[in-house]
């Protein structure tokens, strides 16, 4: 079959979700693939992609400013809107295509045009906990979810079938949605991890985010901290700059002591299957909220806010980390190959022909 993929390209970890299962279904099916920003620069090593506009998030003083993010990608609120040139490119790279389905990590122009294409499309990334499963929030964190969760509903077009990758448990809301474990690499799952000296830390716009007052925190903590989400290279005390590469990434989760990051979904799900405990900051919305508290409530690690953080705050989550270690092993799950065998039997689903391949195809 003809498959398109649209991926957002805010951050890494979309990309790093998608990867797995582009890998998985490029090996059956025909792919056109869509991305924008930091997931186009990351998938394009592997796969041909098509760019596309992304939205993000833009911060001031280190904090996330929602006048200036509105600021910033309300012209390309606008093209959604009225169906503007950067939307009719991507329906007619798929009208040239012709897919037999669509499958979207988050990404609003893939799904407008599949939507106005007639495509099935079926929406598979993490925010759809928010708004298609129930979780627990805090009241003024519900009242607060409201925009972003109407937000959402209007980028994403209602699509026929949703699945959601989540580290931690959260019961559907309806019939068609479904929720699976992390999307792990099979790199990552092939990797025997070691208990080193460093700590990890990444931030996903770590270049805005990370003051001279936290960089100094986190040099002054005692252990060697190898930093990705800068494009800076070099040192600073203690700190290790490190370059985005997944290979290189990868190496340094294995082998850390602890991570230290903002609240993203991948990287949790990541950390856990390596045992890796977490430290995170999380960024100022209510999904990075949602996963720090789950993360302290299922004993993998802590939750910090980026302005308190010390470096004796640092050096005492590192006394207490061995304890959550133990809890990530625990709780760790891969839900790359359920993911996998859940979007083959939607796709014959949705397109009345017969499933693709069985997991048992999948996991050979």
């Amino acid at each position: 079959m003809r498959i398109a993929y649209g991926v957002h390209g805010y951050s890494r970890g979309h990309a790093t979700r998608a990867l797995p299962v582009l890998e998985a279904l490029s090996q059956r099916h025909e792919l056109l693939l869509f991305a924008g920003g930091d997931a186009h620069e990351m998938l394009e090593e592997r796969f041909e992609v098509q760019p596309i506009p992304c939205l993000g998030f833009v911060y001031q003083r280190g904090r996330r400013s929602n006048l200036r993010t509105l600021a910033a990608n309300w012209p390309k609120m606008l093209e959604l809107a009225a169906r503007g040139a950067s939307v009719q490119a991507v329906v007619s790279r798929l009208e040239g295509f012709r897919p037999d389905a669509l499958i979207s990590d988050a990404e609003p122009w893939t799904h407008l045009a599949g939507a106005m294409l007639g495509v099935p499309r079926i929406g598979f990334d993490h925010f759809g906990i928010l708004v298609h499963c129930k979780v627990r929030l805090p009241w003024l964190d519900w009242c607060k979810s409201l925009f972003d969760r109407v937000t959402y509903r209007w980028l994403m077009r209602s699509p026929q079938r949703v699945l959601v990758s989540s580290f931690f448990d959260a019961p559907p809301a309806q019939s068609d949605v479904r929720v699976v474990g992390p999307i792990l690499r099979e790199r990552l799952l092939a990797t025997t991890p070691s208990s080193g000296e460093h700590v990890l830390a990444y931030f996903n716009q770590g270049s805005v985010q990370l003051s001279d007052v936290v960089l100094d925190a986190l040099s002054e903590a005692g252990p060697e901290i190898r930093l990705y989400g800068t494009r800076h290279v070099g040192a600073r005390g203690k700190l290790r700059f490190r370059p985005p590469g997944l290979d290189p990434f990868l190496e340094d989760l294995a082998a850390c002591r602890a991570v230290i990051s903002t609240a993203g979904n991948q990287l949790v799900g990541e950390a856990m299957a390596l045992g890796k405990p977490m430290l995170v900051l999380p960024e100022a919305t209510v999904e990075q909220r949602l996963n720090a508290r789950e993360i302290v409530r299922l004993g993998i690690g802590e939750q910090l806010s980026l302005s308190a953080l010390t470096a004796d705050a640092v050096a005492g989550f590192l006394l207490r980390a061995p304890a959550y270690a133990e809890s990530c092993q625990a709780r760790a799950r891969d839900g790359r190959l359920e993911a996998i065998q859940i979007l083959e039997r939607w796709i014959g689903e949705l397109t009345r022909r017969p499933r693709a391949a069985e997991l048992s195809e999948v996991a050979a």
